[in-house]
């Protein structure tokens, strides 16, 4: 059997005196999408600081592809593989589109100036609605773009796991759509993904497995195809409302030779 990419064993976290993370055990494999559920306060959100770098653990382990990086720095878990794209962006609203790419590529830029400018082209040709707005102010952006510039950032590290917080916050239904169409493309390209997200609806649709949190613990792991109402209810208070196309979402969405694209820009703007 293959050893997970992602490994979080007896993971304990918080903040002062207050323990958010009680013990957070889970695996993602290779090439999944896995969505951590749970109501505000489930500590999903601290569980993905935690395994980027941004929380330090207070006991637990986390290793990504047998490398344990509990007590590494971000930029070292950087330049490991972890890409992360944080709860509200956190752009820098003054600096252009590219120069929040370039940030976002610095480990690359120190180490081969080279492999940096083939991989900003790259990124350019798969998001051209970046590329035609290089130079535009970040935040003069509508919040699809800016979502679209939050992941093209975390992409240039070329990461191996894309941690991704709330990504559909702000963003009119439409728009959240189509950001999840570009995340699953992402995936099909060979980014395995962590994915935090309030709106079940669209996690479900997209992901392949489900952890669900609930006070600082893993209280449901499996796969999403496998879900039901009973498994939303008792958990997240959710009756029937992702009775439809919850598990057939995830069972059409395998890989794909497709190439990355933006969503289109005839609908790029936020709620």
């Amino acid at each position: 059997m293959t050893a997970p990419l992602l490994t979080v064993r007896g993971l304990r976290a918080g903040f002062g005196a207050n323990t958010v993370l009680h013990g957070v055990d889970f695996d993602v494999a290779e090439g999944e999408i896995v969505t951590l559920l749970g109501l505000n306060g489930a500590g999903k959100s601290v569980t993905v600081k935690v395994v980027g770098g941004l929380v330090p653990a207070w006991s637990g382990t986390i290793t990504l592809a047998g490398h344990d990086m509990t007590k590494l720095s971000v930029e070292e878990r950087v330049a490991l593989g972890i890409g992360h794209v944080p709860q509200g962006r956190q752009l820098f609203p003054d600096l252009s589109v590219e120069e929040n790419l370039r940030l976002g590529g610095y480990l690359i830029r120190r180490r081969d100036r080279s492999r940096y400018d083939a991989v900003l082209e790259r990124l350019y040709a798969q998001f051209p609605r970046l590329a035609e707005r290089r130079e535009q102010l970040a935040g003069t952006m509508s919040g699809g773009e800016q979502a679209m510039l939050a992941v093209a950032r975390a992409l240039v590290s070329e990461p191996k796991l894309l941690l991704i917080d709330e990504p559909s916050a702000g963003l009119a239904p439409s728009i959240a759509d189509q950001l999840f169409d570009l995340l699953r493309e992402v995936n099909a390209g060979g980014v395995t993904i962590l994915l935090v997200e309030q709106n079940v609806r669209l996690a479900l649709r997209i992901a392949e497995r489900a952890l669900i949190m609930q006070r600082g613990r893993v209280v449901h792991d499996g796969p999403v195809a496998e879900m039901d109402s009973d498994v939303l209810a008792t958990h997240l208070g959710i009756g029937r409302l992702l009775s439809a196309g919850v598990g057939g979402g995830a069972r059409r969405r395998r890989r794909r030779e497709t190439p990355l694209r933006a969503p289109s820009s005839t609908n790029g703007h936020a709620s």
